[in-house]
């Protein structure tokens, strides 16, 4: 695809109130992904996602991996996904139950917050759609986008130099979104330059190429 044409691709990162879905026409919140993904498919498009797709059974992910070895300083922001024994469970006990009973291995409180997210994901992912829905971190996409690791995002200089680099791509982005943190807006829009980047077939992939106990492909694109 010549790179002067911009293919149909969103960004999509969880929020308080659902999902910020950023494209070329604009950003919004929107409560439920399964539409976003069905529209993105319809029309031929790609959806990047702030959400782990592929969940990982009896060792780590080797897409993590790579991303935290990729941003050095701020490896943290990639977080160890749950398993998906969890995904039903009632509450974090519950959950570290089920994962230290059949993995060995408890699951971090940050994971479990974002568990209703994840399932939602899982729930409407499938193999069929890998060429169409992707995992993107932003914070990868942004150390991509800047040549150089990204000071944290919810310091005044880190959204700065994000916004800064973001709307050199993009023009100007929305200061605020109702039913979100600025924050998500500025990932939403990370990702949607990884995604347009896949679509375009310029992309970086994290992974192996495993694939979970569902089939899905456990990988991170930026």
């Amino acid at each position: 695809m010549p790179r002067d044409v911009r293919p149909a691709a969103v960004g999509v990162d969880g929020c308080r109130h659902g999902w910020v879905v950023a494209s070329r026409d604009g950003v919004r919140v929107v409560p439920h992904l399964a539409p976003v993904v069905e529209s993105a498919v319809e029309s031929g498009g790609v959806v990047g996602i702030d959400m782990p797709i592929g969940l990982p059974h009896d060792r780590p992910r080797a897409c993590d991996r790579e991303a935290r070895r990729f941003l050095g300083a701020r490896r943290s922001s990639i977080f160890e996904p749950p398993r998906r024994v969890t995904l039903g469970a009632a509450d974090h006990a519950e959950a570290q139950r089920r994962s230290v009973a059949l993995h060995g291995t408890g699951l971090s409180v940050q994971a479990w917050n974002l568990v209703p997210k994840i399932r939602e994901v899982d729930q409407v992912m499938t193999s069929a759609l890998e060429d169409h829905v992707v995992e993107v971190s932003p914070e990868c996409a942004v150390r991509l986008l800047l040549g150089r690791v990204p000071a944290p995002k919810r310091t005044a200089g880190g959204a700065a130099e994000r916004r800064d680099a973001l709307e050199a791509v993009f023009g100007p982005l929305p200061a605020r979104l109702a039913g979100s943190r600025p924050d998500d807006v500025l990932d939403a829009y990370a990702v949607l330059w990884s995604a347009e980047r896949f679509a375009r077939g310029e992309h970086v992939t994290f992974g192996d190429g495993a694939r979970d106990e569902r089939g899905l492909l456990m990988r991170i694109v930026m």
